[in-house]
């Protein structure tokens, strides 16, 4: 069983090995200073960059954790202590359903709810897609986290005189919060992903911009409208792109593992 076991690890891994070597090969040639620090050129033109496109991937992604992180938080605090209550189930329910629902639906929902008011596409209706998105995801990890701390913890809270809102919020999410810390990284790392609600909401700007009630660039979307066009050039820097984007993904993975494990040791020290 030990051996089915690793050999099912190294079937797991074979693919992440292939696309990170195909993207790797393909593009790590297409990395320059100026992919970096310039904005796209004109279509046909050779050179530019995805500038513009890395800083509306960090703005888009603070904007839906800002949104998903109180909310999500709160809600799994909400199912994780009130277990046997109607309400709690229906929340779990709906971020089950709200986890599956594909991420189209969800960008044509804040198309319909942000975009279509406002008449723009806008950064602001992109963070509310990618938040929707995020809040499912750190609802259960948080629900299960807290689920995980012994039940000794709130009884000896309780013991000493704190009510029970407090015993939560001072003895137990402090206890978990190094999972959950990881379940909102992992959550961005999801998210930084995401094409198609993007294209509903936040759209797609080729200049620099900060503003967010405007069109905005993403690494995602600049790499899908570069891989679709016919210039050699555009597909390059689509792959490097791609390994940008892959980059992101894997650190935010590593920081999620290293700001777990620092937490824990600072706990156990306590």
């Amino acid at each position: 069983m030990m051996v089915l076991c690793g050999l099912s690890v190294g079937v797991a891994l074979v693919p992440l090995a292939f696309i990170l070597f195909f993207v790797i090969t393909r593009g790590i040639s297409a990395l320059d200073w100026s992919f970096f620090t310039q904005t796209p050129k004109p279509h046909g033109e050779t050179g530019g960059g995805m500038a513009n496109a890395m800083l509306g991937t960090i703005i888009i992604s603070g904007l839906g954790a800002l949104f998903a992180v109180p909310i999500g938080i709160l809600a799994g605090i909400f199912v994780a202590e009130h277990t046997r209550s109607r309400l709690a189930s229906v929340v779990r329910f709906s971020a089950d359903t709200l986890n599956g629902v594909p991420s189209i639906i969800i960008g044509l929902f804040v198309y319909a709810l942000v975009v279509v008011p406002m008449k723009q596409f806008t950064a602001l209706s992109g963070g509310i897609a990618l938040g929707v998105m995020m809040i499912p995801i750190i609802t259960r990890t948080t629900e299960e986290l807290l689920r995980l701390v012994p039940m000794s913890l709130r009884e000896g809270a309780l013991a000493l005189g704190a009510t029970h809102g407090r015993a939560v919020f001072t003895v137990v999410l402090p206890a978990a919060l190094p999972g959950i810390l990881t379940g909102v990284m992992l959550a961005l790392a999801r998210i930084a992903g995401e094409t198609a609600p993007l294209l509903f909401t936040a759209f797609n700007n080729h200049y620099w911009s900060t503003s967010l009630l405007q069109p905005i660039a993403t690494l995602t979307v600049q790499v899908y409208t570069y891989a679709t066009s016919p210039y050699d050039d555009l597909h390059r820097q689509a792959w490097a792109g791609a390994l940008v984007l892959v980059t992101l993904v894997l650190t935010c993975s590593i920081l999620a593992r290293f700001a777990t494990r620092r937490l824990e040791r600072m706990q156990a020290g306590h």
